[in-house]
């Protein structure tokens, strides 16, 4: 290996870099080297005189790598920390700048730094390399001795990689790894090295599968990457758990959404609909209804209440996705809708034929049509009027009603009981003529404005005939 003066032709010095992040950089570039060769784990120790070494088992560097401006292997190798093959330089850099004594050690030669004249320019004095002997020609790997540095810089530049955080993993997909957070601010890793913080998000991660944009946002101080570089990822990660600590914490976040409390993962659409069909499939008794559904649609919360069910309250753009969704278990999520077919199918009419009325009966009941003239003849949704036995009970009430209006077959079923007499009857039927027409449960102002015009209907008529 040649030996002397090795011009380091740094262009731009990172003046704002404190002395852990050069301690950062000679971290990442062991951890690579160590991921690459597949080769025993680092070691970061004191010795006895306060230099503090960074050792890897790998290759050993040689003063070639200081020319490097882009790194290919590092650029082909998906799973390590550095692309460009500058962070080395800049940590040199960073080191002279602060006053930290540097010795590199491999079998390919010792190199130390300083200060010196650049060649052909005596009056500007740039940074070098001197290359030496190897002290050790059988040794393995790399080793940094750092004279100068405080405890606290080690421990900075520590605190910055996944390995040495303690911080705890969750759950690993292919693409990367959810953690616990910790504390009161979660972390964002990228292979193994912290790249931004989120203080709202409900868990840490660590992306081992890096985008192009992720790639793209990673400079070379590798932090404060925008959430926009990484959130596909993370998004991605999360929707491909199935552990029981991250789907329940997702699904007890989402019941959380609309009092404000929720975490900023669940204001992703895909992140939402994840946790519905968790949700769906864990919490078997809950019904799915918007704020806007739950001012508008009292009775059918009522029923749902009354019925056993939990309420969850989701967004209402969650709701739009929620049509027609199965859970993760293959199960329709129970949104209003659902719950409200399930209410309908749960009970079955005692269909009663009209030749086995009373003649009493039969008379009342053959007032329908003198009953629709009165508001202008029968309305063309609906297509049949049946008598049953038997009738459900209305939404949100403990009694049975008396009619129902099923929009889907554009019929009315009455409860046989009102043909007792004409009164009961002709307003239990304008009853439901005002949900058919109104398309609007019973205390909807649309019903109620469609029921008062009926009657405006049938009592002009009846005046008018006196």
């Amino acid at each position: 290996m040649p030996t002397g003066k090795f011009d380091l032709n740094i262009e731009k010095i990172l003046e704002n870099w404190e002395v852990f992040h050069g301690v950062r950089e000679v971290i990442a570039n062991a951890l690579d080297e160590q991921t690459i060769t597949g080769s025993k784990e680092i070691e970061i120790f004191k010795d006895q005189q306060g230099k503090w070494h960074i050792r890897d088992y790998g290759r050993g560097l040689m003063y070639t790598h200081l020319t490097q401006k882009e790194n290919a292997e590092k650029l082909s190798n998906p799973h390590v920390i550095g692309k460009f093959g500058i962070g080395l330089k800049d940590a040199l850099a960073t080191f002279d700048r602060k006053g930290v004594m540097v010795l590199i050690r491999s079998r390919h030669g010792d190199i130390t730094v300083e200060k010196s004249e650049k060649h052909g320019f005596q009056d500007i004095l740039t940074l070098h390399a001197n290359v030496g002997p190897a002290s050790d020609l059988s040794m393995d790997g790399t080793e940094f001795v750092l004279d100068g540095l405080e405890d606290s810089d080690i421990e900075k530049a520590k605190a910055l990689f996944l390995k040495f955080s303690g911080d705890r993993m969750i759950e690993e997909t292919r693409y990367g790894s959810v953690l616990a957070k910790g504390d009161v601010t979660a972390k964002i890793y990228a292979n193994g090295v912290r790249v931004a913080e989120e203080p709202n998000f409900l868990f840490s991660y660590n992306i081992t599968e890096l985008t192009k944009s992720i790639r793209d946002a990673m400079n070379r101080e590798r932090t404060n990457v925008g959430r926009t570089a990484y959130a596909e990822r993370v998004k991605t990660i999360l929707t491909l758990c199935h552990g029981p600590e991250v789907t329940q914490n997702l699904a007890n976040d989402l019941k959380d959404y609309e009092t404000g409390r929720g975490h900023d993962e669940l204001t992703w659409g895909d992140v939402q609909t994840f946790a519905l069909k968790i949700l769906g499939a864990t919490e078997k008794k809950a019904v799915f209804f918007t704020s806007a559904e739950l001012s508008e649609k009292p009775m059918m919360v009522d029923e749902a209440k009354r019925s056993g069910n939990e309420i969850v309250t989701i967004p209402q753009s969650l709701r739009e996705r929620a049509r027609g969704l199965n859970d993760i278990d293959g199960n329709p999520i129970r949104d209003m809708t659902r719950f409200y077919q399930e209410y309908k199918e749960s009970f079955e009419f005692k269909f009663v034929d009209v030749k086995d009325l009373t003649a009493k009966e039969k008379a009342v009941l053959e007032k329908t049509d003198t009953i629709f003239r009165l508001i202008g003849g029968k309305p063309f949704m609906i297509k049949e009027i049946r008598i049953s036995e038997t009738m459900r009970h209305s939404l949100g009430a403990f009694v049975d009603s008396d009619g129902v209006w099923e929009e889907s077959l554009g019929r009315i079923v009455l409860k046989r009981v009102v043909l007792a007499n004409v009164a009961n009857y002709s307003g239990t039927l304008l009853h439901e003529v005002a949900h058919a027409i109104s398309h609007a449960a019973d205390v909807d102002r649309e019903f109620e404005l469609e029921l008062t015009r009926l009657l405006g209907l049938v009592s002009s008529r009846a005046l008018a005939d006196h």
